[in-house]
Formats: structure tokens, sequence, C-alpha cells
């Protein structure tokens, strides 16, 4: 056997290693000819990252496919990262690209880059138009899958965000919450129902959680003042003046000596914790994040409730949006027709809505599901409200969220922001903020900007 090695290394001079992964590469693709992978027969595959999004698609699915015989749709989940880089690496390698793939909002925009005409996805705009979607959607949520005057998606939610709080807390402190119309409302009665640690015998108390090394509470507040990552013609905003002042407002509240937040975690035992001992008197609440903590906190049915945002002037928007999801058709389809039907029955159909309320909390972006029975039942655990309705009067004045190629960089570079005014605050206060907090976006803008000018597009 020595000798027989030693031959071969005598007639392929280039050494062990090659000579070993020549081998070991013509092994694996005897066996893959050997034992080839079935291709797949479906007339739609479905990607989707949300294991709820699994369910409602393969519900609706088998609905349409009785509907339809001959036609079968293969629903197929991933998680977040899995769905983003293995589409990108599936349409540059041109393999494996399903008909239908559910986007999160904070990656879409890096699949509208390059010429119009190479990007990946189909453009739905025609189709909405001539179905009359795109009247009949909420309109703003069309904003992040929008890309120069193209729509490469169809909106799956709307998200109005809303403030959950221990209603059995607030009524013990008499606390009106009509009372709260505008964040100055909100810190007032912040201060009041706060116990800083040391206070108490039953130790610190806060009304709200919200997270003062990351950036999606700025960024909940930036998109209800009206400001954003970027403006719909696709300039970074990320230093503009309306970032500024929420930034400014917002990191008096989670550190420094007149905060009125707790970070106890975002989401976990530590939050359900939290908000079951009453350290915790409440979080921002898009509609997902309801449906969420409900589940996560049975112990507290009966004792939450749910009132509009405070604006930031009086008579200003009582909402803002977090999160999203777009379905897109890649231009890969066999049968393009086909896949908008099929897409349109998954987002559309009467029982998907009421399947997706019922399971996820998530409201709908068509105004008439919004009519539905379901959406106007009172619920128990939010103290009888009528959760749907309150969601629905607030879903026609959720604002914009513009996405651009760069969006994931320009989210990573707020965290930095607010991070890093975390931690100036809490050992400087407001000597010198104002200054400070501008000059960190201006650098973090200016980083985005840098790379910005190395796409053309």
């Amino acid at each position: 056997m020595k000798r027989t090695w030693d031959s071969l290394l005598a007639k392929f001079p280039f050494g062990t290693a090659p000579l070993v992964l020549l081998i070991v590469t013509s092994l694996a693709g005897l066996w893959v000819m050997v034992h080839p992978i079935a291709a797949n027969t479906a007339t739609a595959r479905v990607w989707t990252f949300v294991p709820e999004h699994a369910r409602q698609y393969r519900a609706a699915g088998a609905a349409y496919e009785l509907l339809h015989p001959g036609v079968t749709i293969d629903v197929q989940q991933f998680d977040y990262q899995t769905v983003s880089t293995r589409l990108r690496s599936a349409f540059w390698a041109d393999l494996d690209v399903p008909e239908l793939v559910d986007v999160e909002i904070s990656s879409a925009g890096t699949f509208f880059t390059g010429p119009v005409e190479e990007i990946g996805f189909v453009d739905l705009k025609p189709r909405l138009e001539a179905s009359g979607l795109l009247r009949r959607m909420v309109a703003s949520r069309f904003a992040p899958y929008t890309n120069r005057g193209h729509i490469f998606g169809m909106p799956h939610d709307v998200h109005p965000v809303l403030f959950a709080y221990r209603k059995d807390v607030f009524d013990d402190e008499h606390i009106d919450p009509s009372s709260i119309e505008t964040w100055d409302d909100f810190i007032k009665v912040g201060r009041k129902l706060r116990r800083l640690p040391g206070e108490h015998p039953d130790g610190a108390r806060y009304i709200i959680q919200l997270p003062k090394a990351e950036g999606w509470g700025v960024e909940i507040l930036m998109f209800q003042r009206g400001g954003g990552y970027f403006d719909q013609d696709g300039k970074l905003t990320l230093d503009d003046e309306k970032v500024v002042e929420t930034v400014e407002m917002y990191i008096p509240l989670v550190v420094g000596p007149d905060r009125i937040s707790g970070d106890f975690g975002s989401f976990g035992q530590p939050m359900v914790h939290a908000m079951e001992d009453g350290r915790t008197l409440g979080f921002l609440a898009p509609d997902w994040r309801c449906r969420l903590f409900e589940n996560d906190m049975p112990r507290l049915g009966g004792k939450m409730a749910v009132m509009p945002l405070p604006a930031v002037v009086p008579g200003g928007r009582r909402t803002s949006t977090w999160g999203g999801t777009m379905i897109g058709i890649t231009k890969h389809s066999k049968d393009i027709d086909r896949a908008w039907e099929i897409a349109k029955y998954l987002y559309t159909d009467p029982a998907s809505w009421e399947r997706q309320w019922t399971q996820t909390g998530i409201l709908p972006p068509v105004k008439e599901a919004w009519d539905l029975p379901a959406f106007h039942q009172p619920s128990e655990y939010w103290s009888h409200q009528k959760l749907g309705e309150i969601l629905a009067s607030l879903a026609p004045d959720v604002p914009p969220q513009y996405t651009h190629p760069f969006i994931e960089l320009a989210k990573n570079k707020l965290s930095e922001v607010v991070s890093a005014s975390s931690r100036q605050f809490e050992e400087r206060g407001a000597d010198g903020f104002d200054a400070f907090v501008r000059q960190r976006l201006h650098r973090a803008a200016d980083e985005v900007r840098r790379q910005m000018q190395r796409n053309p597009f």
C-alpha cells in the first residue's frame, strides 16, 4: 500500500495535500452523480423566515391547491439571516431561486441595488395598480419596497405602535391615560411613578422599557417625528435635524438622574419578569409585540391595556411603526402570472386575514380586512379593549419608512450613536451634549456616505 502511495506521489509532484484534495473532490463528484438531488416540482416555492408566516402560508396554500387542481405550493422556512444570504447567493449564481420570498424590511433595500433591470425581483406596481391593491392597502407600507419608481414587494403588515401598560398599577396610582397627550405629559407621569434603586422597599420601578445601547427605540420615535434614515429620493437623512432632536429627547429618558425607563432586555424572561414584578410598567407595542407578550405574560391577563403613543406636539401623530415584511416575486419564476395570483391569495384572502390576526396579532395592510368581526372582538387580556379597532384607527397615520441598499449600515450606525450618547450623558449630563450628538451623527452619516459613493446606483 505504501509503495502504491509513493508511486502516486511520484506521478503527482504537487505534494500530499493537493493529491488528497483531488481524490476527495473526485469521490464527492462521483457520489453526487450517483445520488442526484431530486428536482423540486412544485408550481411555486415560498421562502419565509417567520414560523408563524410559514404556518399561515401552508394553510392558505392548501386551500389554494384545492381551488386549483394540479397546482402545488411548497412553503420553506429558514431563519432570517439564511433567507437573506441564501437568496443573494441564489441571485448571484443563478441557482435555486424560489418563485416567492418573504423579505424583512431592514434588508429589503439591499436587494434593490444596481441597474433596475438587474434587480432580482419583479416590479409589482402594474399588477398592484390593476388589481386595486395599491389603493386598498395602507399607502405608507409601500415606501420601504419602492425604488426608483418601481415597487418590488407587496406589504404583509402595517405594524402601528401603541403604548402597552399595567392598567392595574395606573388605576392604583390614579393615572388617567387619556390625560397623556404628549411626550412631555408622559415624562411627567413617568417621574411620578418612578422609583430609583434604593428609594423604595419594593425596589426600582419605571414607566417604560427602552434600550440604551440599541437603535430601535430611537428609530420608532424618529419615524413618529417624521424623520428617517433616508428620504423617498434615497438621500441619507441620518444627521438631519429631526434625528438630532429625537436622540436628544430619547437619551435622557433612558440614562441620567431624570430617567423614566429601565432596560431589562427587550424580549425574553428578564423583560417578562420585570413586567410581572412591576419594575417596568409598560413598553412600546407594535401589533406583533402585543401578541408576543400576551403569550409570554399570561399572568398579566386582565391587568394590561393599551393607548396611542404620546404625540411629539399637541395634535401630532399618535403612532409610529416597527418592523415589516414584504413578499416579492423573483424573475426566476416559471410563471410570473401564477406566482402573482398565489401571492395575492396568501396576502389578501379573508381567511388568511383572520388567521394572521388570531395567530400573530398582526394587522393586515388591506383596509377592508379591518371590517371583519375578528378585529372588533374585545380582549379579556387587554382589559376588554377592542385591540383590533384601536390598531386599525391608527394604521392610516403610520409613517413611511424609506429603505435603501445601505439601510442595514445606517441602522448599525444609529445604534452606535445611541450607545455612545448614553455613555456621554451618564458621565457628563447635559453639558456639551447637543454638540456631542451632532458630531456623532455627522460622523456616522459621513461613514455611510463614503460607502454609498462606491455604488453608482
